[in-house]
C-alpha cells in the first residue's frame, strides 16, 4: 500500500515556559543547522536566500508526531537532543520574536489537516499550546480550493510577499497534512540612509567582471571588526530596534566569497559579533531585492533526512488518530527580501571558535559592498546572562553573488 502523505511548507507567539537551557539549546541547534543547510545549498552558483529558522521551526513541529528511525534522524539533523526541548525552547522563541517593539516582526504557525480525520491529543496540544500553531480542516481532494485556502493564509501572515506558494498539483487525495510556518520582517535602519546619496556604482561579480548597481551610501558608528582568520570584514547594521541587526560578512578579495564560506564552516553563527568595536564607519550598500523558491527535499535529504521521504520506514505514527502510515512528499521554501535606504523588508513561507584580532585603527574605516558578500538578518538578546549577551538567532541568511 502506498504511503499517504504530509506536505511540508516553509514560508519564509505561552503556557510551559522554556527554561534557560533549552531556550539556548534550541537557538544553538538552529545556528548549527543554519550552517549545514547553508553549506548544502552553497554548492549551486549564484545568489543564496532562505529562511532557516523557518525549516528549523517547522521540520520541530514535525519531530513532535515522529518515531523511531525518523524521530533519531531529526534529532541529529535538527542538533536538539529531544523533541521535547525544541517545543518549550521554541515555545520562547516564537514569544520573543512576536513582542519586538517598534518593527515588524513576525512568525507563525499552521497545521491544515484533512477533512475527516483527527491530530493525537498529545500531538495537537504540544503543537498547540508551544508552537501556537491553529489546526484547521480542509479538503483536499478539491487540490485548487485548499491550495487556495492556503495560500490566503501565507499571503496574509506575509504581508501578500510571498503568494503562489502551494500549486494544486502538490495536494490530492492521499495528503493528509501540510504543515506551515511563515516569518515576517519589516524594519526601518536605526541611521537610514540619505536617498540623495545613492548612486550607480559597479559591482564586480569576479575579479574581472562587474555590474551596475544603485549604491548607498553612509557615515557613522557601526560595530565592526576586521577578521584576519576570515580574511574578512564584519559590520553590524542595527536597526530602529536594537534587537534585530543585519551583519554584512565581506571578504577581503573579490574572488574570495568560496573561500569565506569554507571557513564559516567552522565559525559559530550565534557568535558572529563577538570581538566587535564601534569606530566611524563609511558604508556603500547596494540596494538589492531577491525572491527564491527552494525545493529542499533534496538538501535536507543531504542533511540527514531521507529517512522522512522514505515510503518504507518513515515513522510519523504520533501525529493521526488513525493508524496509516505518513511520509513526506515534498519541501519547499519562499523567500523575499528588500534592502533599501529606509531599511529591510523581508519573508520567508518555510566549532572551532574563531577569534578575530582587532586593532583600533587611528582613521575611519571604508566598507564598501562592491563584491560578492553574506549577510544575514539576527535576533539578539534572547538569553539575558551577561555570558551570553551576543548568542544571536539567525532569522534570513544571503549569499549575493549578482544584483
Amino acid at each position: 500500500m502506498t504511503p499517504l502523505r504530509i506536505l511540508f511548507i516553509f514560508v519564509l507567539l505561552h503556557l510551559t515556559m522554556a527554561s534557560k537551557e533549552e531556550l539556548q539549546t534550541v537557538i544553538q541547534g538552529n545556528g548549527l543547522f543554519t550552517k549545514q543547510l547553508y553549506s548544502v545549498l552553497a554548492k549551486k552558483e549564484g545568489n543564496v536566500f532562505f529562511s532557516p529558522i523557518s525549516v528549523h521551526a517547522v521540520l520541530s513541529m514535525a519531530y513532535q508526531g515522529a518515531g523511531g528511525s525518523t524521530y533519531e534522524a531529526l534529532t541529529n539533523s535538527l542538533n536538539v537532543p529531544d523533541h521535547s526541548i525544541a517545543a518549550k525552547g521554541y515555545n520562547s522563541v516564537l514569544g520573543q520574536l512576536n513582542n519586538v517593539s517598534g518593527i515588524e516582526l513576525s512568525m507563525a504557525n499552521k497545521i491544515y489537516i484533512k477533512e475527516g480525520y483527527e491530530l493525537q491529543s498529545e500531538f495537537q496540544e504540544v503543537t498547540a499550546k508551544q508552537f501556537l500553531s491553529a489546526v484547521e480542516p480542509v479538503n483536499f481532494n478539491e487540490s485548487e480550493k485548499a491550495a487556495k485556502t492556503i495560500n490566503t493564509w501565507v499571503e496574509e501572515k506575509t504581508k501578500e510577499k510571498i503568494k503562489d506558494l502551494v500549486k494544486a498539483e502538490d495536494l490530492n487525495e492521499d495528503t493528509r497534512l501540510v504543515l506551515l510556518n511563515a516569518i515576517y520582517f519589516k524594519g526601518n535602519w536605526a541611521s537610514k540612509f540619505d536617498a540623495a546619496e545613492t548612486r550607480p556604482q559597479k559591482f564586480y561579480i569576479n575579479n574581472n567582471d562587474s555590474i551596475e548597481v544603485q549604491m548607498m551610501k553612509k557615515k557613522s558608528k557601526y560595530n565592526y571588526k576586521e577578521d584576519r582568520t576570515l580574511d574578512a570584514q564584519v559590520l553590524e547594521l542595527p536597526y530602529s530596534n536594537p534587537d534585530i541587526s543585519m551583519i554584512i560578512i565581506l571578504p577581503n578579495k573579490r574572488d574570495g566569497i568560496v573561500k569565506l564560506e569554507e571557513k564559516l564552516a567552522n565559525v559559530d553563527l550565534t557568535k558572529i559579533t563577538e570581538n566587535m568595536y564601534k569606530p566611524e564607519v563609511i558604508v556603500s550598500l547596494p540596494k538589492f531585492k531577491i525572491e527564491t523558491e527552494i525545493d529542499l527535499n533534496g538538501p535536507l535529504q543531504e542533511l540527514g533526512l531521507g529517512e522522512i521521504f522514505n515510503q518504507k520506514s518513515a515513522d510519523f505514527s504520533k501525529m493521526l488518530k488513525t493508524p496509516e502510515q505518513l511520509v513526506v512528499s515534498k519541501v519547499v521554501q519562499k523567500a523575499f527580501i528588500e534592502v533599501n535606504e529606509e531599511g529591510a523588508e523581508a519573508a520567508a513561507a518555510t566549532n572551532v571558535h574563531i577569534t578575530a584580532r582587532i586593532a583600533i585603527p587611528k582613521k575611519r574605516k571604508d566598507f564598501k559592498i562592491d563584491r560578492p558578500f553574506i549577510f544575514l538578518l539576527k535576533k539578539n538578546r534572547l538569553l539575558k546572562q551577561k555570558k551570553s549577551r551576543k548568542l544571536a538567532l539567525p532569522l534570513i541568511v544571503g549569499r549575493i553573488c549578482h544584483i
